[in-house]
């Protein structure tokens, strides 16, 4: 049977991984994978082969899209304006017509809602710590992370207002949140990134929207989800007025 479908993936984690193991050995499918990281996964990485299958449907998955897509591509996301979209990998699932394992199930969770939304699905503690330490694997995480992340959380941390905030030593800031949740509100930042989690998020999306417009800003995992700066995209100076605005916000 001729492939009839394309697929690009975007950044890795556990949720992309998996994505991508229901894909391979399909015949009505086709992959590309440029084996993209979440700041560098741009539709644009793929415009030879998204201009190079005119009988393909398209479909991009978290990529953003900074060039002109003709009309076969289709994007597949649930993050920013599609923040109550169903998981990448639900979608995927439905576009193929294929049941997701109770595995899946539970990656797809993790992604969209993180521990709250695994806990929902009647995950145990054992199924939850394999998930989040395969999504931290699968997101680049090092052991030398690991390690700065427990750093971080024995020197850098202190509570502002009902904040938990923390600067950390590594960008991967999974490591530090894993080990603090359960949280109510979580401020994680460096000096070129940052990131809010749970409650109040929403009043952040609405405040920032210009910014999330601009793609300098982004967010997910429903209302007490995240939002956070993209990497590099504001200075120093501003990542600490940021942080400042945050913590006035919740006096």
């Amino acid at each position: 049977m001729k492939s009839h479908k394309m697929f690009f993936l975007g950044g890795y984690d556990l949720e992309m991984l998996t994505i991508k193991e229901i894909l391979e050995g399909r015949r009505d499918c086709a992959i590309a994978d440029k084996h993209l990281r979440w700041d560098n996964a741009l539709l644009s990485t793929y415009e030879k082969e998204l201009y190079g299958n005119p009988r393909f449907q398209i479909y991009g998955i978290e990529l953003n899209e900074d060039i002109i897509a003709p009309e076969n591509y289709h994007s597949i996301d649930h993050h920013n304006k599609r923040n109550d979209m169903p998981s990448s990998l639900e979608q995927v699932a439905e576009v193929l017509g294929v049941e997701l394992t109770h595995y899946q199930k539970l990656v797809a969770a993790n992604d969209k809602g993180y521990i709250p939304a695994m806990t929902t699905l009647g995950a145990s503690k054992e199924e939850i710590d394999d998930i989040r330490r395969k999504d931290r694997i699968a997101q680049g995480v090092t052991a030398e992370d690991e390690m700065l992340a427990e750093k971080a959380i024995d020197e850098n941390i202190h509570i502002y207002k009902g904040i938990i905030i923390v600067k950390a030593f590594t960008s991967h800031f999974s490591t530090i949140c894993d080990r603090l949740f359960p949280y109510r509100r979580l401020l994680i930042y460096t000096d070129s990134e940052w990131v809010f989690y749970g409650e109040g998020k929403a009043e952040l999306v609405s405040m920032l929207s210009e910014d999330i417009e601009s793609r300098k800003v982004y967010h997910g995992g429903g209302s007490t989800g995240y939002i956070g700066a993209a990497r590099g995209a504001f200075p120093t100076k501003e990542i600490y007025q940021f942080i400042n605005l945050i913590k006035q916000r919740y006096e």
